[in-house]
């Protein structure tokens, strides 16, 4: 019997390595929550995670006179995709992902224990069991996300920048995940500190992806 693809399947299938075939295709799986809608824009394959029909969004596809290699993450299919939901978004942005590591982290943090922390609220929106650490200059904030994956964000202070904390909070975000898990994340393409920072950590970009908030 042939399953179908899950989007939790594609996600731990691509975080070993082994990504959708580069066919320009798209390929349509159920969201697996009702917060997480969107796309991820792999090499020359795209998967759209929605409960919105297929015929919908293959036909609001076929209908754009557009490289068809990209046409998932055109704004002119975005905004029918966005209208069609009722939702919203922020940006697109590059997404990452880390093999996790033994061990403590190799930098002095301190878990924040206050819900009402910023940090805290706008992770919470997007995801679950969410916990925060903070080290001189800056946070790591790791939960589960999209499809339940882990997914990490970091802040640095300004007066903090330029000094290595941003790969220092990605790299122990590596250590905070449990053993053998991936961690993902994402960052916004134009945030070159950031991106060089989860690169410079061992985050391994795979794609392109486009959340789309509910209301």
């Amino acid at each position: 019997m042939i399953t179908s693809p899950t989007l939790a399947g594609v996600l731990d299938a691509a975080a070993r390595g082994d990504f959708p075939p580069p066919d320009g295709g798209t390929t349509v799986v159920p969201q697996p929550s009702h917060r997480d809608a969107g796309v991820i824009a792999f090499t020359a394959h795209s998967v759209v995670f929605s409960d919105e029909d297929p015929l919908w969004v293959r036909s609001t596809l076929a209908s754009l006179d557009c490289d068809e290699l990209a046409a998932t993450m055109n704004p002119r299919f975005l905004a029918a995709f966005l209208a069609r939901t009722g939702r919203s978004t922020d940006t697109i942005d590059l997404l990452t992902v880390a093999d996790s590591l033994p061990g403590d982290p190799p930098l002095d943090l301190r878990e924040l224990d206050d819900p009402d922390h910023p940090r805290v609220s706008r992770a919470r929106k997007r995801r679950d069991d969410v916990r925060v650490w903070a080290a001189d200059g800056g946070v790591v904030v790791l939960g589960r996300g999209v499809a339940g994956r882990w997914e990490t964000a970091i802040e640095v202070d300004e007066e903090a920048r330029h000094r290595g904390l941003g790969r220092a909070l990605a790299t122990a975000a590596r250590h905070l995940v449990p053993a053998g898990e991936p961690v993902w994340s994402q960052q916004a393409a134009g945030n070159a500190r950031s991106v060089r920072a989860f690169q410079a950590a061992g985050f391994r970009p795979v794609g392109a992806e486009a959340l789309l908030i509910a209301s």
